[in-house]
Parts: structure tokens; sequence; C-alpha cells
């Protein structure tokens, strides 16, 4: 989703390749007021969009009691998002890949709210479904795009910074949005919830179309330049380390209620603090991985994967304790995250001319993360193997997500050009 600086300079595009819109010298703004309000506009976007994900599990309770669901009923709604952000990344983006940056975000969100709007008017769960996927099509692509537009105006060097802040919305969403959404939720209704969330996607809409600047150099390109990524077989390396490695924030995260009451026997008013501070973990992670991102081509994975494996052998031997069990939340959130910004600068440097598609295939890779850390720390629960074993399910994808990069990395080492 980000132009490294390598890509600015042109170093990185393959023989025959070109780089995205207009000559990339000629690209960079200054890191001034402008480039600023451009990256709170898409952090904003990104918030919204974290928000509306998050808050779904928040109040499923909610919408499966008004609609006569069951919870496992009312977990289809949930799945279908994801779905749809799976789906949705590689498809929209391929599909918008001439429309310009600036715009595609715009009719993204614009789409974004068509679904939360959907969402609150339902009233059956094959519609609640078909809404939900709506809403969630256009997630992949935003940070495709909005990628494209924070690495055009921070300019080269600054890419890993830039996705960082941009991912920060989405980071922030788990402390703040879901959170005050849930409460919404509760106290006025789940449907306002999602009302309240396609409001706020018409307030990001305008942010987009005032900060986010109107410039040919944020054109798109053929679809086949986009494609061009899919044919290289060190994207798809980078998206299997991602989505099994990261699957462990998941295994954790999906299950910090239950780790909260049952395992360490807290009161359930805990848990929102427990989300808080697993919060404030994936955000202090992600702006610090933003910024070795942009020093180094690897180490962001390798210290937060490694970091990851610590921290996690401490929270499934010691997750009972009170004392161990909020720092352990942090440190989880903080390492995981730590790796995301160099995922998504490594697969822009593999497939440059195509930065929009490698993007939404991290926001893709990172769902199936999602998906593949809730399935198998559910699993671990169901055989028996208590609350805590989920995290040493977490524990085995990170270590196998670790395993599989280091095995990149020498298959990189023999081939003349790949780092």
């Amino acid at each position: 989703m980000n132009t490294s600086a390598l890509l600015a300079t042109g170093k990185l595009c393959p023989q025959g390749a070109h780089p995205v819109g207009r000559p990339l010298e000629n690209r960079g703004q200054s890191a001034g007021r402008g480039g600023t309000m451009t990256l709170m506009a898409l952090a904003l976007g990104s918030f919204v969009i974290g928000t509306s994900e998050f808050a779904s599990m928040g109040i499923i309770q909610l919408f499966a009691g008004d609609l006569g669901l069951s919870i496992p009923q009312a977990t289809s709604a949930i799945t279908a998002y994801a779905f749809g952000v799976v789906i949705g990344a590689p498809l929209v983006t391929l599909a918008a890949a001439r429309l310009n940056r600036r715009k595609l975000l715009l009719w993204l969100m614009a789409l974004f709210l068509v679904g939360n709007l959907a969402s609150a008017l339902v009233d059956s769960l094959g519609a609640l479904i078909a809404a939900r996927f709506i809403g969630g099509l256009p997630q992949g692509a935003y940070f495709g795009a909005g990628a494209v537009v924070a690495a055009h105006v921070t300019g080269p060097g600054r890419a890993g910074r830039a996705f960082a802040i941009v991912m920060t919305g989405l980071t922030v969403a788990t402390i703040v949005g879901s959170p005050l959404a849930t409460f919404m939720g509760q106290t006025l209704g789940w449907r306002e919830t999602y009302g309240a969330v396609a409001l706020l996607a018409g307030l990001s809409i305008a942010a987009i179309w005032h900060w986010v600047p109107n410039t040919e150099a944020l054109d798109g390109v053929p679809v086949y330049q986009e494609l061009s990524a899919l044919r290289r077989p060190a994207v798809w390396g980078v998206m299997l380390v991602a989505a099994v490695g990261v699957g462990s924030i998941f295994a954790v995260y999906t299950f910090i209620g239950p780790i909260v009451t049952d395992a360490a026997s807290l009161p359930a008013t805990v848990i929102p603090l427990a989300l808080g501070v697993f919060g404030i973990g994936m955000t202090t992670g992600n702006l610090l991985g933003g910024r070795i991102a942009d020093r180094y081509p690897a180490r962001g994975i390798t210290l937060g994967y490694g970091g990851a494996l610590a921290v996690m052998a401490v929270l499934a031997t010691h997750g009972t304790d009170p004392r161990l069990l909020f720092p352990a939340l942090f440190g989880v959130g903080a390492a995981m995250m730590l790796a995301i910004p160099t995922i998504q600068v490594r697969l822009t440097r593999f497939a440059p001319e195509a930065p929009s598609l490698a993007g939404a295939m991290n926001l893709a890779a990172l769902n199936a993360a999602n998906a593949l850390g809730a399935w198998s720390g559910g699993l671990s629960i169901s055989a028996g193997f208590g609350l805590l074993s989920a995290v040493w399910a977490g524990f085995c994808l990170t270590f196998a997500g670790l395993t599989l990069f280091g095995l990149t990395l020498l298959s990189h080492r023999r081939t003349p050009g790949v780092s």
C-alpha cells in the first residue's frame, strides 16, 4: 500500500515496468500542513472502517436478540463482512485500476456509507449479511489507494511512516471507536450504532474531498499493470508470511473477554480495559513499526514476530495472573503491529508498479489472518485444552510465519536483485 524510497527513484521497477501515475520525481509534496491534513483525512477513514468492523463484535448480542437469531447465526453477519474484505480487496482494486486514487477513495467511502446505512435498516439475517458484505467490499481497496496517496504526500523514504499513520486510524478504533460504538448500541440501539458509523463515513468523505490533493500524479494504471503483482512469487510469499504469522494477534484478541473473566477471574467490567490496553499496544507498535520499515528491509518482521513469541509464551503460562496479563496483552498488540508496516513496504518493493493492488492484498492477507487466528484459537479451546491454549495456537501460527519468513530471506539471497 505504500511506495518505498527505492521505488521513488525508480531503481526497483522491473525492466519494462513503469511507476504508477506521473513520474515519481515530481510526486512528493513537502511534509507541510497540507500533507499532514491529507494523512489525517486518510486516518479518519480507516478509523471509521475499523470502528464498523470491531463494533459488530460488541453489539452482536443486540442485533441477534432483535432479529431473533442465535449467536452462531448472528456471527455469519460478521463473517460476511470479512468475506467482503477478502473478495473486494483484489476485485474492487482491479475494477477501479484506471481511476484516480482521490476519486477512488471517495467512491469507496460512499459504498462503505451505503453498506452501514443499509445495516441500520435491515429486518432479517439475509439482509444483514448482504449489508455487511457490501460494507466490507471497500476496505482492502481503501487501504491500497490510501497508501498510494500517503506515499505521494510524504515523498521518498517515508512510506512506512506514512502507511503507519493511515493504519493508526484502524488501531485507534480498537481503543476508542469500538467501545464507544458498543456503548451507543447498549444505550440507544444497535441500529443507531451503524447509523452513526454511516454519519462518520459522510464526514470522512468531506475530509477526503477537501484534503486529498486533486492531481494527475494520483491517476490509476492499466489493469494489466496491477495484475503483474500477482505473477511475482515474492508477493505471494509476503502475503503468506502475513496471513500465517499475524494470525496470533486475532487468536488472542478474539478471546480476551473469556481470558479476563474465566482464566484471570476478573469481573466483566474489566474487559473494556483489557481491550483498551491491547489497542494501545497495537497503536504504539504500528507507529514504531513505520519508522523501522523505512530504515530496514526485514527487521520489523523479525523483531515483531520474535517479540510476539516471547510475550505470548508469558501470556500462555501466566495469563491467570492480572499483574502479568495486562502487560502481556499490551506486548502482543505492540509486537505484532510492529511487523505490519514492514510487510506493506516489502509488498510494494516486490511489485512497485502495482502499489494499490499490493496494499489491498495486504489487507486481504490480514483478514485471512483474522479468520485463521480465531479459528485456530477456537479449535484449541474446543479440544479441551483451556482458554489460554488459544494463545499457544497463536504462538504456533507466528512461529510458522517467522519460519516462512526466514525461508523467503534465504530464497531471496539466492536470487540477484531481490532482498
